[in-house]
């Protein structure tokens, strides 16, 4: 893994690859954002404010003594089932990948989010209401360049059963792909999908595709006190003839979720990746554990370390 300054070109798979260059950015203006968390049902309110270049995003919990800061990091991620976490000491923030994945998407580097509770909104279950609140605030470039991280070698988490792999990249940008299937007992049928991210395509791909579950999951959840204030038109809920109460966005819009979840999941390291992320059954554990393997191996090369590309 090669962790490359401002201008640097890297040879790939024989042919000269430039990587593409850009300058860190913030929001132009503070916004603001409410609603309430999925799995607490807890009304919260966020505050989106300009951050100085090198910031990176930080979560500041408004509503502890000291409003005590936690920034996106993988050091600082905990595995949680069917969302993503991040804590520093007694400070935590819950269900952050969707907002991870609409800062990511939008090359929003350095930004200030002030929230008054530990589970951020669910909203629709899409990064939607974030992408539009983030770009009503607009974008100022900043004097910094973008740290980046280039795959220059296959790297891969899981194993027969789920993973996620990096590839090098062909061209000098992100490819993503996600091949979903559980079987032919589930509701939810395989299906793939690619792209390439930039903020053109998150925004029309990605951003409105919504989280989802099978009817069995939202029972069991609900008995277990989970979630009971959200409706079937609050996410997808599938039954054995499809979405129950609710229509698709799109025809593969699961398979659409879990690649916005890996956006969001792989913005915890900082930097702009380069290179082709597939991901087979993957979720949020599995994403978060190759993003703690891609700063290490950049690490690793930034060290000297033996072996590494």
């Amino acid at each position: 893994m090669k962790k490359l300054e401002p201008t640097a070109t890297r040879a790939t798979e024989g042919a000269e690859m430039r990587v593409r260059e850009r300058n860190e950015h913030t929001i132009a203006e503070r916004v603001r954002l409410s609603g309430r968390g999925y799995w607490s049902g807890e009304g919260v309110n966020l505050r989106f404010l300009p951050a100085a270049a090198g910031t990176g995003i930080r979560f500041v919990r408004t509503d502890l003594p000291g409003k005590p800061e936690i920034p996106v990091a993988p050091d600082n991620r905990h595995d949680q089932a069917l969302r993503t976490v991040l804590q520093v000491d007694g400070a935590r923030v819950e269900m952050i990948e969707h907002l991870l994945a609409a800062l990511g998407g939008l090359a929003i580097d350095n930004c200030r989010v002030e929230v008054d509770r530990q589970e951020l909104p669910g909203l629709d279950g899409s990064a939607a209401g974030y992408v539009d609140v983030l770009r009503s605030a607009g974008l100022v470039m900043q004097g910094q360049s973008r740290r980046r991280i280039v795959v220059d070698r296959p790297l891969r988490v899981g194993d027969a059963g789920g993973w996620v792999e990096a590839l090098p990249s062909p061209d000098g940008m992100m490819h993503l792909e996600y091949r979903l299937d559980y079987g032919g007992d589930s509701p939810i049928r395989p299906q793939t999908f690619r792209c390439v991210l930039t903020p053109e395509n998150f925004c029309r791909d990605l951003a409105p595709a919504r989280t989802f579950v099978t009817k069995e999951q939202a029972t069991q959840l609900r008995q277990a006190g989970l979630g009971k204030h959200v409706t079937n038109r609050d996410l997808l809920v599938f039954g054995d003839s499809g979405p129950v109460d609710n229509l698709l966005r799109y025809v593969d819009e699961c398979a659409r979720h879990k690649t916005l979840d890996l956006v969001g999941d792989l913005n915890v390291v900082g930097a702009d990746l380069i290179g082709c992320f597939t991901s087979y059954r993957g979720g949020h554990q599995l994403n978060g554990k190759l993003a703690t393997e891609l700063i290490a191996a950049a690490n690793c090369v930034s060290a000297g370390c033996r072996g590494a590309a």
